[in-house]
């Protein structure tokens, strides 16, 4: 057995009891739950793994999966928790050629993609023609006899879930000034925008719209961005990045706005992530959170245990005993954890408009 077998078999002998103890209640479905993602790596359940050959190793998944399954998490994501609460499968990367699973819908959602460019793997725009062509394909086989697959009422009634952004973001900000930042977000929302329309005009009626998160709190950006004191706000995040996510999300939410009138018979709700994820690094010790801004995989130590030249993953790289104790897992995305209370917030509709159950879709008339 390989020193990396042995440190992944103790590693889930750390359980996470903090995420045990928040009450899921599942939601009741009178159909179907048939969903669709399209995004980055906080929803991409296998989709640049099965694109590229890639194989994450350890210490990706030790916490639930207790093997790597394309998530750059130790364990599920906030989409999988959304899964569980309307009790269906984990979404099948739509990529994933080996035992698919599509009767529940499809993944398209990609580590690393953004809004733009267009028409380069995996963005927005792409994700959007591959789901035309799945919807198109399905349909055609459906027609033919072939069992196990989404048919046209499904797609009607599937509620599909947009989490983008961050990305964009964060290539901005890395040649960008904050001005010019700022600039860019119409154009990044005027994607979205297209997305949503692409969908609405093949019949998709129910959307679920995640805004950004704190893009100055993430460990990544604490640990290589060139800052003075003054750029720090009370809780150690970098405040013009935080802003430009605060004004990104301004964007969105006028867009979603914009668009329930115009799109008729569907139903649009928008998602206050931002004011999740801040809440529970600014309130991390209530949640039984240490050292909120500090990623449990990474390499360097505190502050943010984060090196650009070895990342999580790589070769010399440390990773926490315990990450139920920590929000960031490799200095972008959350830990199974952080991603288990986010969820609990997603779910309770306190923070969305229209403040709808996640079931709306799966349990109407």
């Amino acid at each position: 057995m390989s020193c990396n077998q042995k440190r992944f078999l103790l590693s889930f002998l750390f359980a996470f009891p903090l995420i045990f103890s928040i009450p899921f209640v599942a939601s009741q479905c009178n159909r179907n739950p048939v969903m669709f993602t399209f995004g980055d790596s906080n929803s991409d359940t296998g989709g640049l793994s099965a694109a590229l050959g890639v194989e994450f190793g350890y210490p990706d998944g030790r916490a639930f999966f207790h093997q790597p399954t394309g998530r750059l998490c130790d364990g599920r994501l906030v989409l999988d928790f959304l899964c569980e609460n309307v009790k269906t499968k984990y979404l099948t990367p739509y990529l994933d050629s080996l035992g698919p699973n599509f009767t529940n819908g499809a993944n398209f959602a990609v580590i690393g993609s953004t809004t733009l460019p267009e028409y380069q793997p995996f963005s927005l725009s792409v994700q959007f023609l591959q789901f035309r062509r799945f919807r198109n394909r399905s349909l055609e086989l459906n027609s033919k006899g072939f069992p196990n697959l989404v048919k046209e009422e499904d797609f009607k009634n599937a509620l599909y879930m947009i989490d983008i952004g961050q990305s964009d973001l964060s290539s901005a900000f890395n040649s960008l000034s904050y001005d010019e930042v700022i600039q860019n977000i119409p154009s990044f929302i005027s994607e979205i925008s297209d997305a949503m329309w692409g969908i609405y005009r093949l019949g998709g009626r129910n959307f679920w719209v995640h805004n950004t998160g704190p893009l100055g709190c993430l460990p990544q950006k604490l640990g290589t961005r060139k800052t003075n004191a003054s750029d720090f706000d009370e809780h150690g995040c970098i405040k013009p990045l935080n802003e430009g996510a605060k004004a990104f999300n301004s964007n969105l939410k006028d867009l979603c706005e914009q668009l329930r009138p115009q799109m008729k018979n569907s139903t649009i709700v928008y998602v206050d992530m931002y004011s999740i994820k801040y809440d529970l690094i600014a309130n991390s010790a209530s949640y039984g959170f240490k050292n909120p801004l500090m990623a449990c995989c990474g390499y360097g130590g505190a502050p943010y245990n984060y090196d650009p030249n070895i990342n999580c993953r790589d070769s010399g790289y440390n990773v926490c005993e315990r990450g139920s104790k920590y929000i960031s897992w490799d200095g972008i995305r959350y830990t199974e954890a952080a991603n288990a209370i986010v969820a609990s917030k997603i779910l309770s509709t306190n923070y969305s408009t229209p403040p709808l159950h996640f079931n709306f879709f799966c349990n109407s008339p």
